[in-house]
């Protein structure tokens, strides 16, 4: 399908690939892994033609389509949201506008025998059936199904997008792709800004769909759910694995340990043949033996051995006084801006060591709720109490972009600790990362994942006993996620984590509260359980499930006379469905019949025999005026 051969890149004074070569195939649900820096987004453009290699190519097939989301995009536009997802259906809108031209220029005419009239009437007729073809009459729908599915309520259809957020812009971005429905999707941290419950439609969408797709995401259950085929960026190379993410760690580790083995064997061998080298060389009878070996070592291939990046962050959280027993009460809070109600009547529990998950679509108040608690804002009505002796440890989703960017690492970190933990920043910095060097980098220059590690280590700089971490693992890769979920499994205070990364919250939250339709409700497990409990093995059940539930519950009862007109309505309707049927079926035939009389035609033979065919030529304009009739039919029946 797209193959890539000899592909090599030097950046910033290293080699970032050194003639690598794959195949992406049909059916290939391709996980792209490697720790930060080894070139993963940067393949992503190489394959998207967005840049050029050194040397190497990208051949695909004529005819090949290609969808790319970038982490870092960029869209700027004026339109709403529903009328920017429509142009993905660049050919369809094309159409749309044609058939109306022909439509009101035929319906215009009075020169019914003239050529150009007959000519407009075969246009529109071809018009009309390659618009139905490419999902014309449905693509208004499909948008709208889609943009459902990741997320969006239908009151946010019609929001202009440049009043969104980046993540909000990146799901409309997403949305095009998917409708586009592309040969191959390249996808660079899509569920960054994704919901749980807009992550498991993507993965069902993705894992049905007939084409390519290659991912880049620090989420391993995405992965794992998703891919198919695991391949590493390492030093340069390239290391193919028919996995998923999970399976690929174990039969990584078990070609390191193999290759361990056969490096430490190779090398035996050349200490060995290299003393006998030197043991004979000077000795004239053993002259030739040596030169033997010599060639001998010059003509293996010897083994080289990955560095194996072990560096991770090391957290652990400064020992704080215990809190009370209650270390946090809500007590019927509502939160409004302006006349938006975000939610009203929350009220809950939480006590010292009890460790929580909000967990919800975006914009139902898990972030505002957090806020409130963090006393960065003011409840609408209620109260929120905080326990005796408890201090609170706030990241807000935004932090690392609240950083100043003319300030350096190290300044960032001294500029914000208390003068006893002043002396240990540099210390402090070198566990997450930032070693020598690095702690004199300017904020700006950061990557979002330096920018959260930054962040993160704010944290450790005063004891807290609660937590509150909104979104805590965007942009951090999968081990250091693994870190910090150990440091809070070990953190012996009251947490309350906002995340949508079910495997981060897997074993960390042990209570679970879900903001929906401006309330909060409480489950009492961790994420496992309230996954089984919502029965939303994807998107689109958790959908059938809601607008079931909701006609039922807001249905009023119907009066005899309301029952009779619906039966009336419903046989109303099925007769025209029959007519529509019976129209399709008249318009299959024409088209057939004057389909069979011009392939007839293109045989120059037939033609000259039935050039004079009077008969033959007027049956075939009767068959085109037909179908024009039954056309205009179908479109009204159909409207």
């Amino acid at each position: 399908m797209v193959t890539v051969s000899g592909l090599t890149l030097h950046f910033g004074g290293r080699t970032l690939y050194d003639n690598i070569s794959f195949q992406i195939n049909k059916g290939d649900r391709i996980g792209l892994t490697g720790r930060n820096g080894a070139g993963k987004s940067t393949l992503l453009r190489i394959l998207a033609k967005e840049q050029t290699p050194d040397g190497g190519s990208v051949q695909v097939p004529s005819m090949f389509t290609l969808g790319f989301l970038a982490q870092d995009l960029e869209l700027k536009s004026e339109l709403t949201v529903v009328e920017e997802t429509y142009k993905a259906f660049e050919e369809v809108l094309h159409l749309e506008h044609k058939i109306a031209y022909l439509e009101e220029a035929i319906g215009a005419t009075t020169e019914f025998d003239s050529e150009h009239y007959f000519k407009q009437l075969e246009d529109l007729s071809d018009a009309h059936d390659r618009f139905n073809i490419i999902g014309g009459y449905t693509y208004r729908e499909d948008s709208e199904k889609i943009l459902s599915g990741l997320g969006f309520k239908k009151s946010m259809f019609t929001q202009s997008l440049k009043e969104l957020s980046g993540g909000w812009k990146m799901r409309v971005e997403l949305a095009k792709i998917i409708l586009q429905n592309p040969n191959l999707i390249l996808l660079d941290e899509p569920t960054n800004h994704l919901d749980i419950e807009s992550i498991m439609w993507l993965e069902d969408w993705l894992k049905n769909r007939e084409g390519a797709v290659m991912i880049i995401s620090h989420d391993r259950a995405f992965l794992d759910n998703v891919t198919n085929r695991t391949v590493e960026v390492e030093n340069a190379s390239l290391f193919d694995y028919k996995t998923n993410y999970t399976n690929y760690l174990l039969q990584r580790e078990e070609r390191r340990e193999v290759l361990l083995n056969s490096f430490n064997n190779q090398q035996k061998e050349i200490q060995q043949t290299e003393l006998l080298i030197n043991k004979f060389r000077a000795k004239a009878s053993k002259a030739k033996f040596a030169q033997s070996l010599i060639n001998k070592l010059d003509r293996m291939d010897t083994i080289e051995l990955d560095d194996e990046n072990n560096s991770a962050m090391r957290i652990r959280f400064l020992p704080s006084p215990a809190s009370g027993k209650v270390a946090l009460e809500v007590k019927n809070v509502a939160k409004m801006y302006g006349e938006k109600s975000i939610f009203s009547g929350v009220s809950m529990e939480i006590e010292r060591g009890q460790k929580i998950a909000f967990v919800g679509k975006n914009g139902e108040g898990k972030s505002t709720l957090s806020k409130l608690i963090a006393q960065d804002e003011q409840a609408t009505e209620g109260e929120i109490i905080l326990g005796h002796n408890v201090t609170i440890g706030y990241l807000a989703q935004n932090q690392p972009d609240m950083m100043d960017n003319t300030k350096t690492v190290l300044d960032t970190i001294e500029d914000d600790a208390p003068n006893e933990i002043r002396p240990f920043a540099r210390s402090l910095l070198g566990a997450f990362l930032f070693k020598n060097d690095a702690v004199d980098k300017k904020v700006r220059v950061l990557s979002g994942g330096e920018r959260s590690r930054l962040a993160m280590a704010k944290l450790l700089l005063r004891p807290f006993n609660l937590l509150i971490l909104d979104e805590p693992t965007n942009h951090l890769d999968i081990r250091s996620k693994e870190v910090l979920k150990k440091a809070l499994q070990d953190f012996v205070g009251t947490i309350i984590i906002v995340s949508h990364d079910r495997e981060f919250l897997s074993g960390l939250c042990e209570k679970t509260f879900e903001f929906i339709d401006g309330n909060v409700k409480e489950y009492l497990g961790g994420i496992e359980y309230f996954l089984d409990k919502k029965k939303i093995d994807n998107m689109r059940s958790l959908e059938e499930n809601y607008i079931s539930k909701t006609k039922s519950e807001n249905k009023p009862a119907s009066s005899p006379a309301e029952i009779e007109a619906t039966k009336l309505e419903q046989k109303e309707q099925k007769k025209k469905q029959h007519e529509l049927k019976k129209l399709e079926e008249q318009i299959a035939s024409a088209e057939s019949k004057i389909k069979t009389v011009e392939e007839q035609l293109k045989d120059p033979e037939f033609f000259q025999k039935n050039v004079t065919n009077t008969e033959l030529f007027d049956t075939y304009d009767a068959n085109k005026k037909t179908l024009d009739v039954l056309m205009q039919q179908w479109l009204q029946l159909q409207d």
